[in-house]
C-alpha cells in the first residue's frame, strides 16, 4: 500500500474542500467465473472521512501497457480520492498488460461486454473490496456510486449508463445498464456510427459504431476536446466525440475543453510521453470540474458543480465552455 498526497490548485474555488492524503491499494484480486483471468482492481481512497462515495474508473485502450490498466489515470484518481471519493480501477481484458493471456479468448479484441460486466462484478462485491483494503471498511456509502471512463472507457461508461448496442455478431440489441450507478463522466468518448463511420479503424472495431445513445438516460457529463480529431474512425471532426451528449436524452452536460486533444492534457498518467497536448493546468481543471460535477450529482442541491463551472469556464481565461440540457 502506498500513501500519496495531492496538492490543491488555486482555481475552482473551495467547494470541494482541502485535499487530504490518499491511500492507494492494489491489486485486489476478484476471481470471476468464466473470465479468462482474475479481475484485478486498484482502490484509492482518502485517508480520512466516512460516508464516502465511489467512482468506478474505466481505462481506455491507449498505446502504453500500464496506463491502460489499474495503474493508469493517476492525475484523476489521486485528485478524486484526495477530495473525498473512493476510486476503483479495474484492469479490463483489453489492457495490453493482458494481451499475451487473452488474445484468443472469447470477446477479443474489444471485449465490449466484459468491460461493462467488470463494473457490475465490482459493485456486486464492493463489500469484499472494502474489507480487503486496510482502513477502508465501514467508510463507503454504497448508495452513492458514479462512473467515469476515457476513450474506450467512455464507450463502456455509455453502456452502463443506458446506451444500447447492436451486437455485431448477432444483430441483437443489447442493454447492459447498471442501475446502481447514479451518474457518469464520459471523457473523449466515441460517437455515433452510420455512414460517417468511415475511418480506417471502423471495420476493425465495428462495435464502436454500434451504440444507440437514445436510451442513455442517466445523468452524465460528456467531456470533449475541440482539437480531438477522430480521423481513424470518422471524417466528422472533433464534434463526433460529443454524440453521447447530442444524441442522448437529458439530463446531460457537455464540457468542451479548448485546445484539448484526445489525452485532454494528459489524464492517462503523469508526464506521459504519448500525450499530444500536455497541459498540467488543463488536467488540474478537468480533475476539479469532474469531481465537482459528480459531487453535486451524488449530493443533490450541493453548489459544488456551479462553483467550479463558474470559476473555470467563465471569465477572461476559461478552460472551456459548458452547455446543458
Amino acid at each position: 500500500m502506498s500513501t500519496s498526497t495531492s496538492t490543491s490548485t488555486s482555481t475552482g474555488g473551495d467547494a470541494l474542500g482541502s485535499p487530504v492524503p490518499v491511500l492507494s491499494f492494489g491489486p485486489v484480486v476478484l476471481p470471476v467465473s468464466g473470465r479468462p483471468v482474475d479481475l484485478q482492481v486498484r482502490v484509492s481512497a482518502p485517508a480520512t472521512g466516512t460516508g464516502l462515495p465511489v467512482i468506478l474508473l474505466s481505462h481506455g485502450h491507449g498505446p502504453s501497457n500500464n496506463l491502460s490498466s489499474l495503474n493508469g489515470y493517476a492525475p484523476l484518481a489521486d485528485f478524486w480520492a484526495a477530495h473525498g471519493f473512493v476510486v476503483v480501477q479495474p484492469t479490463h481484458l483489453t489492457s495490453r498488460t493482458l494481451s499475451h493471456l487473452v488474445a484468443d479468448a472469447p470477446g477479443a479484441p474489444d471485449f465490449w461486454r466484459s468491460r461493462a460486466e467488470d463494473m457490475t462484478h465490482i459493485l456486486d462485491r464492493l463489500d469484499v473490496i472494502e474489507h480487503a483494503v486496510p482502513r477502508l471498511a465501514g467508510r463507503i456509502d454504497h448508495t452513492k456510486v458514479a462512473l467515469a471512463g476515457h476513450s474506450l472507457g467512455g464507450f463502456t461508461a455509455g453502456l452502463l449508463l443506458g446506451a444500447g448496442l447492436t451486437d455485431p455478431d448477432t444483430g441483437n440489441l443489447v442493454h447492459l445498464v447498471e442501475p446502481r450507478i447514479r451518474a457518469g463522466v464520459l471523457l473523449a468518448p466515441p460517437g455515433n456510427g452510420g455512414e460517417a463511420f468511415n475511418g480506417p479503424m471502423a471495420k476493425q472495431w465495428p462495435v464502436i459504431g454500434a451504440v444507440d445513445f437514445s436510451s442513455m438516460t442517466a445523468p452524465a457529463l460528456v467531456v470533449v476536446g475541440d482539437k480531438d480529431d477522430p480521423r481513424h474512425f470518422t471524417d466528422r471532426g472533433p464534434d463526433w466525440h460529443a454524440d453521447p451528449y447530442t444524441l442522448a436524452p437529458g439530463p446531460k452536460t457537455l464540457l468542451t475543453l479548448f485546445d484539448a486533444e484526445h489525452g485532454l492534457g494528459g489524464i492517462a498518467g503523469y508526464d506521459a510521453a504519448e500525450t499530444t497536448d500536455e497541459s498540467p493546468e488543463r488536467v488540474a481543471a478537468l480533475a476539479r470540474l469532474t469531481a465537482a460535477y459528480l459531487h453535486t450529482q451524488l449530493h443533490p442541491g450541493a453548489p459544488t458543480w456551479e462553483t467550479a463551472r463558474e470559476a473555470l469556464t467563465t471569465g477572461p481565461d476559461p478552460v472551456g465552455r459548458v452547455e446543458s440540457k
